[in-house]
């Protein structure tokens, strides 16, 4: 009996198998793959290498959407800006009266548990800022939650106009508020057994409630 040679004793490992799926599809794939990366790892740890790691693919699977990974963190960056904005607008309730400040913000804060639960991933990179993140992304961080204080801002003169409280400043309670859904937005993401969506949205109202008293 002959003795094995090299390669058969060591076969070679078969490169990650991907079916043929419509680019769209297969875009939205590898950004998914990215975004777990980073979640996972840091921003350090991203890597065309990782990447197709993460979604079971060849490296060059992941060449034939992307030229570089550069473009890549971009295209990541432009999606995920785009849908956490979206969904930001979309917890401002509709039907509640924004003059009933309690309840108004109660619904608000209903709508974005429901929004961390949709897309965590997304909201850990906003609200649990991973150390390394880049200049360019933390500036776009800040540029949408700046948007989002002027709505609030807006929201807040309304009440107060309708209170005769012209002596309250909104944009400075404004950053206040904000600052206190981005920390109630942490406690939903890294304890939810604990903060559920009706406890926190319970304790917002009464917080309101003292504050606003209704009438």
């Amino acid at each position: 009996m002959s003795a094995s040679t090299g390669s058969e004793a060591t076969p070679r490992k078969r490169r990650p198998y991907a079916p043929r799926v419509p680019l769209a599809e297969r875009r939205e794939q590898l950004l998914d793959a990215a975004l777990a990366v980073i979640v996972s790892d840091g921003y350090a740890g991203v890597s065309i290498d990782a990447i197709a790691k993460r979604a079971h693919v060849a490296r060059s699977v992941v060449y034939g959407v992307f030229e570089n990974l550069g473009e890549l963190l971009g295209a990541l960056l432009d999606r995920e800006q785009a849908r956490a904005f979206r969904q930001l607008l979309e917890t401002i309730p509709e039907g509640v009266d924004p003059r009933e400040p309690a309840a108004f913000a109660a619904e608000t804060v209903r709508r974005m548990s429901a929004m961390l639960r949709t897309t965590p991933d997304t909201w850990r990179l906003i609200l649990l800022t991973p150390g390394d993140m880049p200049a360019v992304v933390r500036d776009r961080v800040e540029a949408d939650r700046e948007r989002f204080r002027h709505r609030v801002s807006d929201w807040i003169t309304v009440v107060l106009a309708g209170r005769g409280r012209s002596e309250l400043d909104p944009q400075l309670l404004a950053h206040a508020f904000v600052a206190c859904a981005e920390q109630f937005g942490r406690t939903a993401l890294t304890d939810p057994r604990r903060f559920t969506p009706e406890h926190v949205a319970r304790q917002v109202e009464m917080l309101f409630q003292a504050l606003w008293p209704a009438g």
